[in-house]
């Protein structure tokens, strides 16, 4: 699928473009298809964006080890077996008219994304932010990857171009831990509490997967008010 999403640090498209921050967690779904769907409400109304992504932490709490995706949504919000299986598969057939594999299964883990989080930082100071969100999708949802182990996130982190050993250096030492943290108390200090949440312009906040006519709608009048 085409783009017309750029990083921060990179040639503006031709035509217009809107500053869009996306304040996301690689644990959540919606968030990948939030992006989609803005993706092709970019495509549909040929304006471009520039994409910043925030860190929003859905479980801070959740351990090492993570926890069963399945069990992890039973208890969190209480949905029973069949509930959670019907959700998974809604979820799949959305993210395959989206060009996304979700590829659950009953091994699939929740994992704390702290870490991702501060390889995500690092990679926003090396222009690679973007790239390495996509990627860290991917390899969660679509190949069952453990993002939070640090050599599966170096392995992520090279495939886009971040060089392995300073991104080792950045996770094993924690050097951007405080900084990341930070970054989220500014976001839920203004009342993020669910995520996507995205901000067009640096005005005007939605949250939820809103769908691709939405997104459209929502960047046309950010560009009309813009002007």
């Amino acid at each position: 699928m085409s783009t017309s999403t750029t990083a921060p640090d990179t040639p503006q498209p031709q035509g217009p473009v809107i500053e869009v921050d996306i304040v996301s967690d690689v644990m959540c779904p919606w968030c990948i298809v939030g992006y989609r769907q803005l993706e092709q409400a970019l495509a549909a109304t040929g304006i471009g964006a520039r994409i910043r992504w925030h860190p929003f932490e859905l479980n801070p709490t959740m351990p090492p080890e993570g926890q069963n995706t399945a069990e992890h949504i039973a208890e969190k919000y209480g949905a029973s077996a069949e509930q959670s299986a019907q959700n998974r598969k809604q979820l799949q057939a959305l993210g395959k008219s989206l060009g996304f594999d979700f590829n659950f299964t009953p091994e699939s883990r929740m994992v704390n994304s702290f870490q991702a989080h501060q390889l995500l930082d690092f990679a926003l100071s090396q222009g690679l932010q973007h790239p390495l969100k996509l990627a860290l999708f991917e390899a969660h949802f679509t190949d069952n990857r453990d993002v939070s182990d640090t050599e599966v996130l170096i392995d992520v982190a090279a495939k886009v171009g971040l060089d392995a050993k300073a991104a080792r250096e950045v996770l094993d030492s924690g050097a951007l831990a405080a900084t990341v943290r930070e970054k989220q108390d500014f976001w839920t200090s203004r009342g993020i509490s669910g995520v996507p949440s995205m901000v067009f312009a640096g005005k005007y906040l939605v949250t939820g997967a809103q769908g691709a006519e939405n997104y459209a709608q929502i960047l046309r009048q950010t560009l009309e008010e813009a002007v």
